[in-house]
């Protein structure tokens, strides 16, 4: 009688296990959802403003002032983007600012993974001092350069030119660059350099063919940051530029600004332009950040 009264219990433990499964009001699942609408919700707080420019840059001024700020535009108007274009010459500031960024992110992702790898892997007297030199580059203020970036260029002939931008954006670059980069040459194992060393590789194809492929994470993460910084920049060019055929995109929009009168929709289309490179970069190079934080949540 205790056996069967025991595998009666069991049985109704079972049922019940069972039944709280098959219950439709499972914690799990109420808990997944709200936090499914939660993202959602966030997800969709952080796209509207980029809709919002999307949908602005067909409008003209009439129509924004008018009340219809936040809805559909009752006409698209292509026309903002033709003006900008033509009249505004953005496509002239936005191919300054490619060559601009693009030979920063180049010429940047050169000497911050040399240099990180030259800190780690060579050992000498001075190298933690010379880190440490380059990180305080990360405390100094942008706006606190401007007088001195500007005496600088100017006694070298260098104001009113791409270099001008170039040089300073590269030197603000290096820190951070180098910060991070180090960190991921420090978690690369000396064994690998150690067999290609063996092998008769020099110390110039052991860092081009075997470590800089594996800095490939790292150096996509830098080069968005690069980018976003480099790109979106507008004190230093504002002030070391001076002729229109050199201005960059963020002036160049910044200039669409009348005196007495300014086409908000014409800005809204210089915007939408300008915004439509960062989210390309980051689309192409998502997949490696997302390499490198898994790398870093691993090595922690």
């Amino acid at each position: 009688m205790k056996s069967g009264c025991i595998i009666v219990k069991e049985n109704a433990n079972v049922n019940l296990e069972v039944r709280s499964s098959k219950s439709p009001f499972n914690i799990k699942k109420i808990l997944g959802v709200i936090l499914l609408a939660f993202f959602g919700i966030y997800a969709v707080i952080q796209l509207y403003p980029l809709f919002w420019l999307l949908l602005f840059s067909f409008k003209d001024n009439q129509e924004i002032f008018g009340g219809n700020v936040l809805g559909l535009p009752g006409v698209w108007r292509v026309s903002n983007y033709v003006t900008v274009f033509t009249s505004g010459n953005v496509g002239i500031y936005f191919m300054n600012s490619v060559i601009v960024t693009a030979v920063t992110i180049a010429v940047s992702s050169v000497l911050l993974s040399t240099c990180a790898y030259a800190i780690v892997r060579m050992h000498w007297k001075l190298n933690n001092v010379f880190l440490t030199y380059i990180l305080l580059g990360m405390m100094v203020p942008l706006h606190a350069t401007l007088l001195p970036m500007f005496i600088i260029l100017r006694n070298m002939n260098l104001l009113d030119s791409y270099w001008s931008l170039i040089i300073p954006y590269i030197a603000f670059a290096l820190p951070i660059g180098i910060f991070i980069m180090t960190g991921f040459v420090k978690g690369i194992p000396k064994e690998i350099e150690e067999a290609a060393c063996i092998d008769g590789c020099s110390i110039y194809k052991i860092f081009y063919h075997i470590v800089l492929p594996l800095l490939r994470p790292a150096l996509s993460t830098v080069a968005i940051f690069t980018f976003l910084s480099s790109w979106n920049e507008l004190m230093f060019a504002n002030t070391f530029i001076s002729s229109d055929r050199l201005k960059t995109l963020t002036v160049g929009i910044m200039s669409l600004a009348g005196q007495h009168a300014t086409d908000w929709g014409a800005i809204g289309a210089g915007l939408m332009i300008s915004t439509v490179p960062t989210l390309i970069i980051y689309i192409l190079l998502s997949d490696q950040v997302q390499k490198s934080l898994i790398v870093g949540a691993v090595k922690g």
